[in-house]
């Protein structure tokens, strides 16, 4: 491996390139930047192309590009296209020194007469344009090869490069794919999650619901009492037994027991106050409502429907019995 190979290679290899990352970064063919660190310049496209690419890959890994060419002159072939113009210009001065064979060779056989002598001197100006001619024509046609041969490698870079361009706005658009089906993946997960926690929310808010219900017993519609103020419920399947009465006006309350002993002392409330008492250790009370307008009750958080309407009853006994 040569010098300027091996200094290539070792710059790329401390920057963590591969072969493929530098192919990547310089859009120059894996095959070529290979032959530059073997130093197999003859797969190159030509003098020119040597040069380029080796100037890509000394900035691709961070070197100064003309220290590296100057340092590196004598491994770096020569511009064919400067040695071709100098072999035309020395072809085009060549007949004028006079020696071609082709014309010293005739007048040697020619006798020396002074007419003979006058017409090759006549020629030899025709003969010497023929060949510049010649020249010329041979080194437009080298010049012309060469340059197609530079074209076809340009279009094999630009190929690549559009090759390379085109491998890129397809990973491009894979990766856009691939994170809109990530954020429709997660999007669809959440909504699955909050599906689920409110699926969970319904069935503890009916679990709950029922335990209240069950809580709460069975109440009967009630029955009249006969006294044309007292209205009679039986309570069952509940070891519950909570009052609360709620104000919606101005309202005498008392809750007393069956036989009359007073349980809550019956006094004035105020619209939006509440009455609450626990009766889990009586068999039977009496709820007196002043105005039966004025106050809803409500046993075991379940309401008590009243059986005379307060228009036709203002003043009610409510009798809740335990069963």
């Amino acid at each position: 491996m040569a010098e300027l190979g091996t200094r290539l290679k070792e710059a790329r290899m401390a920057k963590g390139y591969s072969l493929e990352d530098l192919q990547e970064i310089t859009k120059i063919q894996k095959r070529y930047l290979s032959a530059i660190e073997e130093g197999n310049f003859s797969v190159m496209p030509g003098a020119f192309y040597v040069r380029a690419f080796i100037k890509q890959y000394a900035e691709a890994v961070g070197l100064d590009a003309n220290e590296i060419l100057e340092t590196y002159k004598s491994e770096i072939p020569a511009n064919k296209a400067a040695e071709a113009a100098g072999t035309v210009s020395t072809a085009i001065q060549q007949p004028k020194g006079g020696t071609n064979q082709r014309t010293v060779q005739p007048a040697a056989k020619i006798k020396q007469t002074a007419k003979p002598q006058r017409k090759m001197t006549d020629l030899m100006p025709k003969i010497a344009v023929a060949v510049v001619v010649i020249v010329v024509i041979a080194v437009i046609w080298f010049l012309a090869n060469h340059q197609s041969k530079n074209n076809d490698v340009t279009d094999d870079v630009k190929q690549e490069q559009k090759a390379a361009t085109s491998t890129e706005t397809k990973v491009d658009t894979t990766k856009e794919q691939e994170v809109k089906d990530q954020e429709a993946e997660e999007k669809a997960a959440k909504k699955e999650a909050a599906a689920k926690k409110k699926a969970a929310k319904e069935k503890a808010a009916k679990e709950k619901a029922a335990k209240e219900k069950k809580k709460a017993g069975k109440l009967s519609k009630g029955t009249d009492a006969g006294d044309g103020a007292t209205t009679k419920y039986t309570l069952s399947n509940t070891k519950n037994f909570k009052v609360r009465v709620e104000m919606t006006g101005e309202n005498w309350v008392g809750i007393t027991t069956a036989a009359g002993a007073n349980l809550v002392t019956g006094k004035m409330y105020s619209s939006g106050q509440k009455l609450e008492y626990n009766a889990k250790d009586q068999e039977s009370i009496r709820i007196r409502l002043g105005a039966a307008s004025a106050g809803k009750v409500f046993i075991n958080n379940k309401e008590v429907k009243l059986l005379v309407p307060a228009s036709s009853r203002p003043t009610q006994n409510i009798v809740i019995e335990m069963k």
